[in-house]
């Protein structure tokens, strides 16, 4: 089901990417699919061909929605437990350093900036003991939940699992026309980085998802269920029909 755009991102996915690949052969893969896909040039053409309404708009815009890390994300092709392929559209002030959580993912990921710039921080766990002076080594303290899906919608279930205690390990800045790939467990946090909205496209991938991700907020406490609201249908297509905009524009 789909456009000609579509069909060819589909085959461009199941070409490069199906098949027992082990995981830095698939992020390296990943990332090369990202990048041909997310040319501004190209991805204009596919997200004009969804928000005309091909692909399956209803299907997708139950699985997009306004992100609590401060980007809306929009999922452009589910190829069920393979490989998933969204468009964030990163808006200025919004989820800013300090703010988001640190976390990690259920599957291997790769993104490509389209359009803007997002800057990104990798932590590595330091132990699980607080009160450690962290001027000295740059770690920060904070609480660790782990985040699964509860049973029968979208939402988001946080399970707090204790203190502990992290250390940055990277720094960097991604700017359109760049891309990088994560494995599922790396621990990291990104944050539009200029005054202008910021698009990235973003594909989970590989057949075996993790059962939890993990979480780390130095912000305070998080409610047990934090909601995932998804998008009706006009909506989505209303928001795809502005990111294609957003894009000629670029």
């Amino acid at each position: 089901m789909g456009g000609r755009q579509v069909l060819a991102a589909r085959q461009l996915l199941t070409e490069t990417l199906d098949g027992e690949l082990p995981e830095h052969e698939r992020m390296a893969a990943a990332r090369s699919v990202v990048a041909e896909l997310g040319s501004p040039e190209r991805l204009l053409e596919l997200i004009a061909e969804l928000a005309s309404g091909e692909g399956d708009p209803p299907g997708c815009a139950r699985l997009s929605y306004r992100h609590v890390l401060g980007f809306d994300k929009l999922l452009l092709i589910d190829d069920g437990p393979r490989h998933m392929l969204r468009a964030h559209l990163w808006h200025p002030g919004r989820g800013a350093i300090g703010k988001e959580d640190i976390h990690n993912h259920r599957s291997p990921l790769a993104s490509s900036v389209v359009r803007g710039r997002l800057a990104m921080e990798l932590y590595a766990p330091r132990g699980d003991v607080r009160g450690a002076d962290t001027t000295i080594d740059g770690g920060i303290e904070a609480d660790r939940y782990q985040e699964s899906l509860a049973d029968g919608s979208a939402d988001w279930l946080l399970e707090p699992a204790g203190p502990a205690r992290l250390r940055l390990t990277q720094v960097a800045e991604y700017a359109a026309g760049s891309s990088y790939a994560l494995p599922a467990h790396t621990l990291h946090r990104a944050w539009c980085d200029t005054a202008e909205p910021t698009v990235t496209l973003f594909l989970e991938t590989g057949n075996e998802r993790r059962r939890h991700t993990d979480v780390f907020t130095a912000a305070g406490p998080h409610p047990g269920t934090v909601p995932k609201v998804p998008l009706d249908v006009d909506d989505y297509l209303g928001e795809l029909d502005a990111l294609a905009e957003l894009l000629r524009s670029s």
